[in-house]
């Protein structure tokens, strides 16, 4: 290759935007011309970002193969590297002489630094460098108060959103794209170890999700079809009435772009729209709280809570939680999905958190490190920030006096036991009315804790820390 060739020739890095339609770093390069280089970094410097769960990691070997594939359709393949991204793109670089790096933006503190510097030096050395906003509908520092200060409350958060311009439309995937001869050398990705292999704990999720674009633009019409019901069903979790796009915007198989719009003019008034918007926008919302708080997974957002008496765990207690024998069915249930399938309804996540934190009075911290590990959809914003909602150590929480009742919440929203029925088969015959409460049942387990003392304790607790 000439070295005016290799310096036609654009490297794009992707990281959390393993799609082809509406990314707009791949679409600057396929418009630069010439011989475009698909390059993913796998970069577990703690340091940049926080490693990936054991879920996560499964889900990111199928993303990558199903991307690896559809670049293959297109004449391309998959570059694969291991190690600091901030050492491996500009090796990359070297290897294919090209002359222009582009990637789509990262939000964490780490990520930002990282980014940053690889710019500067890239610039420096003569490339051409651009980044784009492709996983967030706004970013951070354009939603801010009128006092230049991000939001702390997501109803005016909400409202400021509302008075922008709506998000641009999104982006075609490009039709052709060609790769350099000879591409740069790429590890292998069953090389990587991402997958569970002793024991190979994953069926549950292979039976349950198909990670990579494709999947993602099938869940996407999945909820437009049904998107008259999302409003009225999405707390029922018996019902197959929330998107579980979850998983594919964080790893970035689909983006807010596409949803946004593909339900906006699915429902152009916003009758039944608005809701489904309004949790695209919750998702924002945390994103700028970690953009403010780069912490938000370790350190509670309200100071006083550094000062609230947390049991320290009994590590069976721990366990029973975390396997789903609490003796309260909705918590159980819920917990078993997770395990099982790598994801939680929402309704349940709030439930079983709300038990963890102030029926056990266990730091909300385990529970996040636990969802973390075990969450297809584990995502840096979304995962701290709503277990902080929870707890009440948020900037904009739940207050802490509300304390979910799991039987209460289990008879409004799964009444006649179809969730719990298909997550706790040792209670299917059980009738209607007992499912939610049972007692002398063989092999499920007693209540834990008693609801109403436990309550009053957590109570006592937070008079305590005098917030």
């Amino acid at each position: 290759m000439s070295a005016g060739a290799a310096a036609a020739t654009s490297v794009v890095w992707l990281r959390h935007d393993l799609r082809l339609a509406d990314n707009p770093a791949l679409t600057a390069a396929a418009e630069r011309g010439g011989p475009v280089v698909v390059l993913f970094v796998l970069d577990d410097d703690p340091a940049v970002a926080r490693p990936r769960g054991g879920a996560s990691r499964w889900w990111l070997h199928g993303s990558l193969a199903s991307l690896d594939a559809d670049l293959r359709a297109l004449g391309s393949r998959l570059v694969l590297r291991r190690g600091s991204a901030a050492a491996e793109v500009p090796a990359v670089v070297a290897e294919t002489g090209a002359g222009a790096v582009f990637w789509n933006r990262r939000y964490g503190e780490g990520e930002r630094n990282q980014d940053a510097a690889l710019k500067e030096s890239l610039r420096a050395s003569g490339l051409e460098v651009r980044s784009f906003q492709a996983s967030l509908l706004f970013e951070p520092w354009h939603v801010r108060r009128s006092d230049g200060e991000p939001f702390g409350v997501y109803s005016a958060y909400a409202r400021a959103v509302g008075a922008l311009d709506a998000p641009r439309a999104p982006l075609p995937a490009p039709a052709s794209l060609a790769a350099p001869v000879p591409l740069p050398e790429s590890d292998e990705l069953d090389d990587w170890g991402l997958l569970p292999t002793k024991p190979d704990w994953a069926g549950g999720l292979r039976a349950t999700w198909t990670p990579g674009e494709r999947g993602g633009r099938d869940r996407l019409d999945a909820i437009v079809e049904r998107l008259d019901r999302y409003g009225e069903e999405r707390d029922r979790a018996g019902a197959d009435s929330t998107s579980r796009l979850s998983p594919y915007l964080r790893t970035g198989e689909v983006s807010p772009f596409q949803i946004w719009h593909r339900v906006t003019e699915a429902d152009p008034e916003g009758q039944v729209s608005g809701k489904y918007r309004g949790e695209v926008l919750w998702r924002e919302f945390n994103y700028t709280l970690l953009f403010a708080h780069p912490r938000m997974a370790e350190e509670n957002l309200r100071p006083a809570f550094d000062r609230f008496p947390w049991r320290t765990p009994d590590p069976e207690v721990l366990r029973r939680w975390q396997r789903g024998r609490t003796g309260f069915p909705l918590v159980d249930a819920g917990m078993r999905q997770l395990w099982e399938t790598g994801w939680m309804h929402n309704r349940v996540r709030m439930v079983a958190a709300s038990f963890l934190i102030k029926n056990l009075l266990i730091d909300w911290r385990e529970g996040e490190r636990w969802f973390w590990d075990t969450l297809v959809d584990a995502d840096p914003a979304n995962n701290a920030a709503s277990w902080q909602w929870v707890a009440g150590s948020g900037i904009d929480p739940a207050p802490f006096f509300r304390v979910f009742n799991p039987v209460l919440q289990s008879r409004k929203f799964d009444p006649e036991g179809v969730y719990l029925r298909r997550w706790l088969p040792e209670l299917r015959d059980l009738d209607d009315a007992s499912i939610h409460e049972p007692r002398g049942v063989p092999g499920y387990p007693e209540a834990m804790v008693d609801l109403k003392a436990s309550r009053a304790e957590a109570l006592r607790a937070f008079d305590s820390i005098s917030v």
